[in-house]
């Protein structure tokens, strides 16, 4: 969930990954690995086909999570709104480093370069630096 989050992902993606892992359990070598790849690619294409479609009423909150209104206790992590302020790609990459995965495991499981995750990698950390220390002087 938090490597989701972290993504600007909701909890359905998680719950829609959670399914398809326990449908293909036996086939799935590496599951953790796995299922990060499943959830980026179905954040991928959520943002890339999104239609906005306005709900008359609001959906019922899922029950993936003891108490539904847990999930705004991570909006008040001070790194979220950081993270939400990156580029898509270097927040995905990040999410994915922050997840434990090295930059070669990122890259694999991107579809990219080792130079290019790096680089994301550093790009986002130094504008995570970057905002974190505007906000301290702020303050």
């Amino acid at each position: 969930m938090g490597f989701l989050v972290n993504q600007g992902a909701s909890v359905h993606i998680a719950q829609d990954t959670m399914t398809a892992a326990y449908r293909r359990w036996e086939d799935i070598e590496h599951p953790r690995a796995w299922a990060h790849t499943v959830a980026s690619r179905a954040l991928v294409r959520k943002i890339a086909f999104a239609e906005e479609q306005p709900a008359e009423q609001v959906p019922e909150p899922t029950s993936l999570l003891a108490r539904p209104d847990a999930i705004a206790e991570w909006d008040r992590h001070d790194l979220l709104p950081v993270l939400r302020s990156l580029p898509p790609r270097q927040r995905q990459v990040l999410a994915w480093a922050l997840a434990g995965f090295t930059p070669a495991e990122i890259a694999e499981h991107l579809g990219m370069t080792v130079e290019a995750v790096r680089a994301s990698l550093y790009k986002a950390r130094r504008t995570v630096a970057e905002l974190l220390k505007e906000r301290e002087e702020g303050q």
